[in-house]
């Protein structure tokens, strides 16, 4: 079901999608998004367990259904992560030059949503009561998919901009690839930025993308930073159900990424 009383309480996008949570107090997520590629899942689930948090994985109907990755998705269930929807075929909602322009139908877009949720309420996540959020598949849409969204019961969610996270998916032949390190470097130094740091921050990241140098090699010293700084790592059901901020839209510019 859709989250009770987010609506009044998060920062969304210009097409209506919720990017940030409060930004009063110093608390985040990690949302952790996966489709065919999941061999940082493992290293990652270790560190969260380490560091006794928890974090929220958006993965593909075709990320449930795949052999090789099904102790991961065990393991997120019983260890209390948020898992939720990322699409159940993963693919691209709507033009990357004309983004007003979707590529898919209603009808469509319901139906695959609803195959990603059923493949979600087999391995028992979804659970009755918990708030429904949703990551795009490509993190790219429009209003009409944060329409089709809510219709279908869930609400659309996407990365707060501006540290950079989301590049952790370029491999190494991208013309824009970026090394994990430095990766880690431009979170820790958006931080300082950021009039709010990284208060009510979604924080995007792989659980895998085919990369020689995966971020989750420096997913503990991102994490020990930013304790150190003062965070709390938190689910982000707990994120958004507790934000003060209004929903007004903020331009945050393109932020999609293209896998």
């Amino acid at each position: 079901m859709l989250g009770q009383g987010v609506q009044d309480e998060v920062v969304r996008d210009p097409y209506g999608a919720i990017v940030r949570g409060d930004v009063a107090s110093k608390k985040l997520a990690f949302i952790f998004t996966g489709d065919e590629f999941g061999e940082s899942a493992g290293p990652i689930l270790d560190e969260l367990k380490a560091q006794r948090c928890k974090g929220s994985f958006f993965v593909t109907g075709k990320f449930l259904r795949d052999p090789k990755l099904k102790p991961a998705v065990r393991r997120m269930v019983e260890e209390g992560h948020y898992l939720g929807p990322h699409s159940d075929a993963h693919p691209l909602y709507c033009d990357w030059d004309s983004r007003d322009k979707s590529l898919v139908t209603e009808e469509f877009f319901t139906a695959d949503l609803e195959k990603n949720l059923a493949a979600l309420r087999v391995v028992n996540a979804m659970r009755q009561g918990t708030s429904a959020y949703f990551v795009a598949p490509y993190e790219w849409y429009n209003r009409d998919h944060v329409a089709w969204s809510r219709k279908a019961g869930v609400e659309l969610v996407n990365f707060t901009p501006g540290s950079g996270s989301n590049r952790d998916y370029m491999r190494e032949d991208h013309p824009k690839f970026v090394s994990s390190r430095q990766i880690r470097d431009d979170i820790l130094a958006y931080e300082q930025k950021d009039p709010h740091g990284l208060n009510g921050f979604l924080l995007l990241l792989h659980v895998g993308t085919g990369r020689r140098d995966p971020f989750h090699t420096e997913f503990r010293a991102l994490c020990e930073a930013l304790t150190q700084r003062g965070y709390e790592f938190v689910r982000v059901d707990e994120l958004l159900g507790a934000g003060s901020l209004k929903g007004r839209p903020r331009r945050h510019g393109e932020h999609g990424e293209k896998e």
